[in-house]
């Protein structure tokens, strides 16, 4: 997936930094003080080419040339070309490169409150997971569970809310899942433990050979887009939906500290600034993408239905879920401080967001429902 090169003062215009630039909060020009480049290798945990997760990496690699005019570089590595895809938070962790792009939730059984700042089921969704992390004191929660690792984090593509998976039986109650063999990852699949079901860690590139064999039963991956390009319509026949367990799967970049630490101060900005576009854009081709290959998928495969769990079905796993929350946040501290900001931020948010929520209710029965 390419993009159009954006010059630099175009960007700036458009994002609002030129005024700080031309207010001299920030150098129009960014350079180190000797006005040497500065270079680094950043590793991710996406396989070659995978649309807006690796493109999205090498995005934000080319903007940050761009906004420095070539003071600092990014050379970008896909999983397994340089480290292991899941290898990513150690290799920037001990410096042996400057940064990376993966989930947090990755990390779990290393920093288990880390999953907070992906995805956690019936969490945040895109647009509170960035009031959150960007003005509601959770991108300082976040550095301050990754600065024993030597690691500063920042927000780097969000997919958005994601599918429920796919199944090769209906799910109408819970007995439907008593026995069911699923590929999903995280706290979502701590909750399927717990509703009977069988979870299987696989990576992406195992699941549809898993799935077309037997396997396994069921598979969340992402969303329509990625599950067309995956083929998985062609061999489960319900997609359920919503993905609950993923309400606005966030990633991450992470900086090895000293590495940071040594970048002057306007190239900080130049890098956050970077992934801040990149998210915005990641989102935005998440639902352009989403919405045309779910068409895609319903007039190219009509035996594949299209379903939304009952609600009888998330009434039970909402109260499974605060059942693994409340295990989860009794073995850690950390995890348990992390969970108490994140609900009080959910909770604060409540009375506005009704209206919100009642906006698309209204505009859902009217537009599409009618």
């Amino acid at each position: 997936m390419t993009h159009e090169r954006v010059s630099r003062r175009e960007f700036l215009r458009v994002t609002g930094i030129g005024a700080l630039a031309g207010a001299g909060v920030l150098p129009l020009r960014a350079t180190t003080a000797k006005g040497a480049q500065i270079q680094w290798t950043m590793v991710t945990s996406w396989p070659p080419n995978f649309p807006i997760l690796q493109t999205g990496a090498e995005r934000f690699a080319q903007l940050v040339e761009e906004l420095s005019e070539g003071a600092l570089t990014v050379q970008v590595y896909a999983g397994g070309e340089l480290v292991p895809p899941l290898g990513v938070f150690e290799a920037v962790s001990s410096g042996t490169v400057e940064a990376g792009s993966s989930a947090a939730y990755y990390w779990a059984g290393t920093v288990p409150a880390a999953q907070f700042f992906t995805a956690v089921p019936f969490g945040l969704p895109y647009d509170r997971m960035t009031a959150w992390l960007h003005s509601g004191g959770g991108l300082e929660l976040w550095t301050e569970i990754y600065e024993p690792f030597n690691l500063v984090p920042y927000p780097l593509i969000n997919t958005g809310v994601q599918a429920g998976g796919w199944f090769n039986r209906e799910i109408n109650s819970l007995d439907d899942l008593q026995g069911l063999k699923m590929r999903i990852p995280g706290l979502g699949g701590k909750v399927y433990e717990r509703a009977g079901v069988s979870v299987v860690l696989l990576p992406g590139a195992e699941i549809f050979t898993a799935l077309q064999t037997g396997t396994i039963d069921a598979a969340e991956w992402v969303g329509p887009y990625h599950d067309y390009l995956f083929g998985f319509p062609q061999i489960a026949k319900y997609y359920y939906h919503p993905g609950w367990h993923e309400p606005g799967a966030q990633a991450e970049l992470i900086v090895n500290k000293a590495a940071w630490d040594a970048l002057p101060k306007e190239l900080q900005a130049v890098v956050r600034a970077a992934a801040d576009a990149v998210t915005a854009w990641s989102y935005a081709e998440f639902d352009v993408q989403n919405a045309q290959y779910l068409a895609r998928i319903q007039e190219e495969y009509p035996d594949v239905e299209v379903r939304t769990f009952p609600d009888e079905v998330l009434d039970e796993f909402f109260a499974l879920t605060q059942a693994v929350f409340d295990e989860q946040a009794n073995q850690d501290k950390d995890f348990a401080r992390v969970y108490e900001a994140y609900l009080k931020f959910r909770e604060s948010q409540a009375g506005w967001w009704r209206a919100e929520y009642y906006y698309h209710y209204f505009e859902y029965a009217k537009v599409w429902a009618s």
